[in-house]
């Protein structure tokens, strides 16, 4: 509903990269976008920054989108070509963050998603047999029936970088493993031909996506912390920069207020990616289908001129029913 673009390297500057790229709302009312969104190509973050964009549309915002990975999301916030990304998937991408986090230009104003985790994960049957922590991947029993490979996705995201320190450190004896590390959709198809066969492998997952909802697998318990501090449970925040957050302090509260459940985003990301509708489409039918949420969103919230209050225009505008 609102303008999305390719990201520019910074070297072109905001102003060419608006004026190259643009499209949408922000082009055909000739304003410059005001709410500019980092968004990886991941599914839930991208409904998700829809969904945010399209209540502060109805505000009187000017939303828009810039598609760039998550690595350099972190450098366009601290060069000030963007204001907000809802991705910040930690400790997942901590190697990034954390140095982004010392230059002081940007702001961490919490989680955004509420049960998020990284694991290990493997067939329901298999949990079934007795396979149900990381502990387990110890026997060589249990080695020998999993192929002796784990299966994971690319190198240089999140994943694959915890999972090669683990390997390193030999957490669950994971030296007597092979790691076959291919593209999300290259892993998911391996795991769903395994599942057509009932046959047994180990992969790595997480929450939310929408092979929680497709998928009967089972997370395996993770005492060793491998995954992150309590067995895996990860934060996804939301960052915007410092200048944004002085600049547009009424919009900063509505983006500090957004938060979700695990199962609200994975629903969001089987619309989006697996049922192939479009984000926006996705994401209007969420603000429909949950008024209280929204209106939870937006408390203390105002109109960007200041003259009224958020809810009542993002009903009207949205057409949500109401609570």
């Amino acid at each position: 509903m609102y303008s999305h673009q390719r990201f520019v390297p910074p070297a072109l500057g905001t102003a060419m990269l608006v004026g190259m790229l643009a499209t949408g709302t922000a082009a055909a009312a000739e304003e410059p976008a005001d709410v500019r969104f980092a968004v990886p190509s991941w599914p839930g973050v991208t409904v998700k920054s829809e969904l945010a964009g399209q209540l502060l549309e109805a505000l009187g915002y000017t939303p828009q989108q810039q598609e760039l990975g998550s690595t350099i999301a972190y450098e366009a916030l601290n060069q000030d070509d963007v204001d907000v990304y809802l991705a910040a998937w930690l400790p997942g991408q901590s190697t990034s963050y954390d140095p982004a986090m010392e230059e002081g230009v940007i702001k961490d104003l919490g989680n955004n998603v509420d049960g998020a985790r990284l694991g290990f994960a493997v067939p329901e049957y298999v949990f079934d047999a007795g396979v149900t922590s990381g502990e387990d991947l110890k026997d060589p029993e249990v080695r020998e029936k999993l192929g002796g490979t784990i299966y994971a996705i690319e190198v240089g995201s999140g994943i694959s970088e915890i999972l090669d320190d683990n390997m390193e450190k030999d957490t669950y004896d994971l030296t007597q493993w092979e790691v076959s590390e291919t593209s999300t959709p290259g892993m998911l198809s391996t795991v769903e031909s395994a599942l057509q066969r009932e046959e047994w492998l180990v992969f790595t997952a997480w929450t939310p996506h929408w092979m929680n909802i497709e998928y009967d697998v089972r997370y395996l318990d993770d005492p060793e912390d491998f995954w992150g501090d309590e067995g895996g449970r990860s934060n996804v925040r939301t960052l915007v920069t410092q200048n944004f957050a002085e600049r547009q302090p009424n919009a900063t509260r509505l983006l500090d207020q957004l938060n979700f459940s695990a199962d609200d985003q994975s629903a969001m990301i089987y619309g989006y990616s697996f049922d192939e509708k479009p984000a926006d489409e996705v994401a209007l039918t969420w603000l429909r289908e949950h008024p209280e949420k929204v209106r939870t969103f937006v408390d203390g919230v105002t109109t960007r001129s200041g003259e009224e209050k958020a809810w009542p225009e993002v009903q009207d505008a949205l057409e949500i029913p109401a609570p």
